[in-house]
């Protein structure tokens, strides 16, 4: 029997049960890829991370859905940081991911009388194929007509495609068509670097403060919805600052509150609108529990 240590994380919060969980494990080059997705389905979660050394940057990560690996995630980097931090593996300054998306710069900013910020620099953003709206609706259970201009398939590491709808209402009408969703797939997949379900946001925010707020249904075996979508929010302010539908390329970002689970980030995109460099969104991360794997 092998032990693994690892960390139950809320990422993009502050307060337990907030946010998006992720389970971190340790030292965890030796697991394959079959026992990695099973344990994303044991959790429940959507995503979990799997770390092991690295020859390029501080930690190598590994990235898993409930049925494959993918490049890069949002949350969970904000979760990985969160639990390096935690057990004394990091200290406050700049530390970095080695990624399959390449190698992520995470920024570790203390805070007075609160958890440190954690603010990941996205890759710059790839602007892929126009959707038409009404495909997209279809996929998400709206009307064409709900959907502001022509959504767009973007990446900084997962590929997503952003909608904006045109109000917050809207989102709580969304249903996610699987049969719909599979004619997506079929057309926009890339091999070996699949797009994830639509990412639909509103230009309001859940709260005051906030400037966005967003849903991202999902399709079996992962959970229904995804609390707090971390790589799909870097993605998708890069295409609102692109589209000229934000003022300012700094942004709170909020998602999660129909879920009762909000969460929110502080966003920056880097860069003119037409040759964007980077993203920068940061949150917090409270790890939860703590524990060991058998295997």
């Amino acid at each position: 029997m092998t032990a693994y240590a690892f960390d139950w994380v809320d990422a993009f919060t502050d307060r337990p049960f907030g946010g998006n969980g992720c389970a971190v494990f340790q030292a965890a080059g030796g697991l394959g890829d079959e026992v990695c997705m099973a344990l994303v389905r044991e959790t429940s979660l959507t995503e979990c991370t799997f770390l092991e050394p690295s020859t390029r940057a501080d930690v190598k990560v590994r990235y898993y859905l409930a049925d494959r690996e993918v490049p890069f995630a949002g949350h969970p980097t904000i979760a990985t940081v969160a639990s390096l931090l935690d057990r004394g593996l990091v200290s406050a300054g700049r530390v970095t991911l080695e990624t399959r998306a390449g190698v992520i710069a995470v920024d570790i900013a203390p805070q007075d009388g609160a958890l440190p910020q954690i603010v990941m620099t996205q890759i710059a953003p790839a602007f892929r194929a126009r959707v038409a709206p009404a495909r997209v609706a279809e996929v998400i259970g709206l009307e064409a007509g709900d959907i502001v201009g022509s959504p767009q398939i973007v990446t900084t590491g997962l590929p997503y495609c952003i909608t904006v709808v045109h109000s917050a209402s809207l989102l709580g009408k969304m249903r996610l068509n699987l049969s719909a969703m599979r004619a997506f797939s079929a057309l926009y997949d890339r091999p070996d670097d699949p797009v994830m379900e639509p990412f639909v946001v509103a230009l309001e925010g859940a709260t005051a403060r906030g400037h966005t707020y967003a849903r991202h249904l999902m399709a079996p075996p992962s959970p229904a919805e995804d609390p707090f979508t971390g790589s799909a929010t870097g993605c998708m302010v890069a295409y609102l600052w692109a589209e000229g539908l934000i003022a300012s390329p700094k942004l709170i970002a909020e998602q999660g509150h129909g879920m009762g689970r909000p969460g929110h980030a502080v966003v920056e995109v880097l860069g003119p609108k037409d040759a964007i460099s980077g993203v920068r969104v940061g949150g917090q991360g409270r790890v939860l529990m703590r524990g060991e794997l058998r295997l």
